[in-house]
This record gives structure tokens, sequence and C-alpha cells, in this order.
């Protein structure tokens, strides 16, 4: 786990289905101001493409990301 990575935000997106998961985080990052840090736990296997092609669309920063067997883990930074 990135421990040097200091968290603005955290979200729970365990159990919810595309595209859900990629919309709490775009509500969310609405939120935030540029430079601050979400972090996203998800179930759904998805979120491996969605969120780097989501954070390359749209400018964030896949700072990291972690898989286990059953959850996925994204640092995002806003751009």
């Amino acid at each position: 786990m990135p421990e040097d990575i200091n968290v603005d935000a955290e979200i729970d997106a365990k159990g919810l289905r595309c595209p859900e998961p990629l919309m709490v985080v775009r509500n969310r990052l609405m939120d935030l101001s540029t430079g601050q840090v979400i972090r996203v736990e998800a179930t759904d296997p998805s979120t491996s493409w969605d969120f780097p092609n989501f954070c390359k669309f749209l400018n964030h920063e896949l700072l990291a990301s972690e898989e286990t067997a059953d959850m996925y883990v994204y640092w995002i930074r806003k751009g």
C-alpha cells in the first residue's frame, strides 16, 4: 500500500457494478480541488480498465493501484 500518498477523500465503491464506481468517483472529484487525492476501494473488475482510461481522458493522475483476489484500490490525483 502506498503509505506515502496523502489522501484527501476516500470512496467505498465495494459492491457497486459498472458504471456506478466511475460515476461515484467522478462526482466526488468534482468536489475536490486540483491536486487533491482520492482513494477508491472497488470490487468490480471492470474498474481495472475504467479508472486508468477515465484518468487519461480527463487529465487526472492515477498515482497507484493495487489488486487483490477480491478488491481493487486506486489512488487518483485530481488534474
